[in-house]
């Protein structure tokens, strides 16, 4: 059987700018979560964001490339470009039919579409909108699959490319697809992960409307408190993260270093409510379920958990559950945690991002904390790393997300021999 293995890791992320910058933010459980800056926030509810400092240039992406693409595309070209970099591999001597893209994302070009209307629109006072003061590459921003393609013409992949887009679970299913393609003989390489650009005035009116951001805006450090007990909804974030997915005996041939092998991964939908969640955590629990059976591993096997750690009552009491459903009494003794105190919770792209968290955990045996634990609810009693990151030989990884609309998806990341 053919495996995937993880040989380049790229991040652009709040508080870190590349994946080193990205580990040590969230290894110290300093969050970086501010009042956002990039619109004047001050008639919502939720005014607090972890926003990525992110010039273009920084990264050497051009003008030309600026204005034809959204922020989610730039964000993700700059970790693309860190990944490829990373892996070690030549592109210029790839078979270029053997290699793909997979991309998620869930809301895509949001910021270059309101940006493009209010022009159009003159402010949303014209309800027939004027084409002919609109930007030439808005059809660009429409299509979610921009971002894919960006990436394929810009690493000469000509093998499969798509985009996926399954809510916040996005980051994760772009992984399990690019885990299916080498495991199917459809490539050899895959640039795969998710990129997410959502901090816009329509996206917070949206989250405020169902109350599920958080309203605690005098400090926004301690905003975001997944499993605390004072906790009041999610904070919202932006990044990317782009692994390179390598069939193993392609990234051996080559001399790669290998980060750690995508050993398991399965993904279900509840078909209950758009942002309701079972308290059972029935779906969640049988993806983690069927990802630990294709890894072929025990519960007592896992060194560490990416927890999904929204910071929502219903979700992280929901997440709870699906652990001890799925993996009974042993999850009391693997550490669990939530980056999204740190880095916020960037929608589709955040499952990527936690997937970096986890390659970078088993190759340094380090387990990040959750910030801000402080009171732990009562209902999620289970071993929350609070605090302090904790050095722990990790060796099996589970990632868990899950996303309004159902989605709920589930990672199993394993060290080979031979691993970094």
């Amino acid at each position: 059987m053919r495996r995937s293995v993880i040989t380049g890791v790229g991040v652009v992320a709040p508080g870190g700018g590349s994946r080193e910058a990205f580990w040590q933010r969230i290894v110290s459980g300093r969050p970086a979560i501010r009042t956002i800056t990039s619109f004047d926030p001050a008639e919502y509810r939720s005014r607090v964001a972890a926003e990525c400092d992110f010039e273009p240039a920084d990264y050497g992406l051009t003008p030309q490339e600026v204005r034809r693409t959204d922020r989610f595309v730039q964000l993700a070209m700059a970790a693309a470009d860190e990944a490829v970099a990373d892996s070690g591999i030549e592109l210029s001597g790839a078979d270029p039919e053997r290699m793909g893209v997979s991309l998620g994302t869930a809301v895509g070009s949001t910021i270059r579409l309101e940006q493009e209307y209010v022009v159009a629109s003159n402010h949303g006072a014209d309800w027939v909108v004027d084409h002919r003061h609109t930007a030439p590459f808005l059809y660009n921003a429409l299509v979610p699959s921009s971002g894919a393609t960006e990436l394929a013409v810009r690493f000469g992949a000509q093998g499969p490319v798509a985009v996926v887009s399954t809510g916040c679970t996005s980051g994760i299913d772009a992984l399990g697809h690019a885990h299916a393609l080498i495991a199917d003989d459809e490539a050899d390489v895959v640039i795969a992960g998710a990129s997410e650009a959502p901090i816009s005035p329509i996206t917070v009116a949206c989250f405020d409307a169902i109350r599920a951001t958080t309203p605690d805006n005098d400090d926004p450090e301690r905003a975001s408190r997944p499993f605390d007990a004072t906790r009041r909804g999610f904070v919202m974030g932006e990044g990317a993260a782009v692994l390179i997915v390598e069939e193993l005996a392609h990234a051996q041939a080559r001399g790669a270093l290998i980060y750690c092998e995508i050993t398991g991964y399965a993904a279900r939908a509840n078909g209950f409510h758009m942002t309701g969640l079972r308290p059972d955590g029935l779906e969640l629990g049988e993806a983690i379920t069927h990802a630990m059976r294709q890894a072929r591993l025990e519960p007592s096997d896992l060194g560490y958990i990416s927890a999904h750690g929204s910071g929502t009552k219903q979700n992280d009491r929901h997440e709870t559950a699906a652990y001890k459903r799925a993996l009974g009494e042993a999850v009391r003794r693997v550490p669990i945690s939530s980056i999204k105190s740190v880095v916020g919770h960037s929608l589709g792209a955040i499952g990527s991002i936690e997937a970096a968290a986890c390659a970078l955990a088993i190759a340094r045996n380090v387990v990040p904390p959750t910030a801000n634990l402080t009171t732990p609810d009562p209902q999620c009693d289970l071993d929350y790393v609070p605090l302090v990151a904790r050095e722990v030989p990790v060796g099996n990884a589970l990632s868990a997300g899950s996303g309004f609309g159902g989605f709920q998806s589930a990672m199993v990341f394993s060290a080979p021999e031979g691993s970094r």
